[in-house]
C-alpha cells in the first residue's frame, strides 16, 4: 500500500509516479487519495515550480479500479462523491505534465487530460471505453476530450470505445509531443525543468488564463487575461525579467 504512489522532488520539479503494476495502475480510491495529497503538497511547496505525473513504460493508467464500483448503488456512489478529488486536481495552480506510455484509458485518459501538457511515448494509447462496461466517462472525459479533439472524434471514442494511437492523438491536438518509448519520462522531465526556469508566479497565472479560454466567451477571456497581465507588474520577477532583457543577461527569477 505504501508504494502505490511514488513521489520525489528533482530540483524545482515534483514527480508523482503511479505504481500499481499488478493491476495496470488502476485508479483505486486509495491511489487517488494519495495522488491528490501528493499533488497538493507539490503545489504548496515554494521550491517546486512544475509537476510531472507519470505511469510506467508499460501503462499510464488503464482506468478506474472497477472493484471499487461494481456493486455500488446510486446512493453509495452519490455519498462517496469520489469525483471531488478530481476537482482538487483541477485546482492545482502549477503547470502539470503527464508522461504517458502504454494505455491511458478511462480514468487514465481523464487524468492525463487534467494535466497541462502531455508527453507521450510512441506506444501510448488513449481511450474512453467506459461504454463497454455499461457506463460513460465521469471524470471529465466527455467534456475535456471534446474540447481537445472536437465533437466527432470524441463521439467515436466515447460511443464506440475507439482508442487513439500516440500519433493520432498528436495530430488531433490531444498530445504535446510524441517520443520514443524509452525516452518518454526523460523527455517529460526535461520539458519540466525547461519550464521551471521561467518565473513561477507568471507560470501559474499564464496557466490560469489558458484554462479560462475553455470557460469564458472571448471578450471576457481577454479581459481576464489583461487583469492577470497587469497583476504581474506587482512582482519582483517582472522587474528582473525586463531588466535582464535590457541588460542582455539571463534573468534570475525568485518567485516573488
Amino acid at each position: 500500500m505504501d508504494d502505490i504512489l511514488l513521489a520525489r522532488i528533482d530540483g524545482n520539479v515534483g514527480l508523482a509516479t503511479l505504481n500499481r503494476p499488478e493491476v495496470l495502475n488502476a485508479l483505486s480510491l486509495e491511489l487517488m487519495k494519495r495522488l491528490v495529497d501528493a499533488l497538493e503538497a507539490f503545489d504548496a511547496d515554494p521550491n517546486v515550480y512544475v509537476i510531472v505525473l507519470a505511469g510506467s513504460e508499460k501503462v499510464f493508467a488503464a482506468g478506474a479500479d472497477i472493484g471499487d464500483m461494481a456493486d455500488a448503488s446510486l446512493v453509495e456512489m452519490y455519498e462517496r462523491n469520489q469525483f471531488a478529488r478530481w476537482m482538487r486536481i483541477k485546482q492545482i495552480r502549477k503547470p502539470m505534465i503527464a508522461a504517458v506510455s502504454g494505455f491511458a484509458l478511462g480514468g487514465g485518459c481523464e487524468l492525463a487530460m487534467h494535466c497541462d501538457l502531455i508527453v507521450a511515448s510512441e506506444t501510448a494509447r488513449f481511450g474512453q471505453p467506459e461504454i463497454n462496461i455499461g457506463v460513460m466517462p465521469g471524470a471529465g472525459g466527455t467534456q475535456r476530450l471534446t474540447r481537445a479533439i472536437g465533437k466527432f472524434r470524441a463521439m467515436e471514442m466515447v460511443l464506440n470505445g475507439r482508442f487513439l494511437s500516440a500519433q493520432e492523438a498528436f495530430q488531433a491536438g490531444l498530445v504535446t509531443r510524441v517520443v520514443a518509448r524509452e525516452q518518454f519520462l526523460a523527455e517529460a522531465l526535461r520539458l519540466a525543468h525547461e519550464i521551471a526556469r521561467r518565473p513561477p508566479i507568471a507560470l501559474k497565472l499564464a496557466k490560469e488564463a489558458v484554462l479560462k479560454a475553455d470557460e469564458l466567451p472571448l471578450s471576457e477571456g481577454l479581459e481576464y487575461e489583461r487583469k492577470l497581465f497587469y497583476t504581474l507588474f506587482a512582482t519582483r520577477d517582472q522587474k528582473e525579467g525586463m531588466k535582464a532583457f535590457l541588460e542582455k543577461r539571463p534573468p534570475r527569477f525568485e518567485g516573488r
